[in-house]
């Protein structure tokens, strides 16, 4: 039951992390097209202002609830080594990690990215887990 409860608390704050970086990344850029700078940048700021009070800790808690599940699902390790399942899952959960602490710092200590400013890599860290997710049972 347990499993079952954290898993779909998973599965939403996932869902409300990658939905705003589908959005993000597929509509909001293309508002550019439509608006000069100034208006963009006006309606930008009026969807981020809601963003922020729900994305980042939907984040952290589908990160935390990751960790869990991990701990719950990888089984033990053969002398032959990791099952494709284990292989996939790590990777899976690396890039997870990785948005998680990358998430954490930017938002909650103020700390920006170096290199990945956009939301281009994090939407394509998504979509990689997303893939993942379909090819770890098979």
């Amino acid at each position: 039951m347990t499993f079952v409860l954290i898993k779909t608390i998973h599965l939403f704050a996932a869902f409300i992390y990658g939905g705003f970086l589908i959005v993000d990344n597929l509509f909001l850029g293309q508002i550019k097209k439509s608006y000069d700078t100034e208006e963009h940048k006006a309606i930008r700021e009026s969807f981020m202002k809601y963003v922020r009070k729900v994305v980042p800790p939907s984040l952290l808690v589908a990160v935390i609830t990751g960790l869990y599940l991990i701990t719950q699902v990888f089984g033990p390790i053969s002398e032959e080594g990791m099952t494709s399942f284990q292989m996939l899952l790590s990777l899976k959960a690396f890039l997870g990690i990785w948005l998680g602490i990358r998430g954490f710092l930017q938002v909650y200590m103020g700390i920006q990215p170096l290199v990945f400013k956009s939301h281009v890599l994090p939407f394509s860290f998504v979509v990689t887990i997303i893939f993942l997710s379909q090819f770890m049972y098979i």
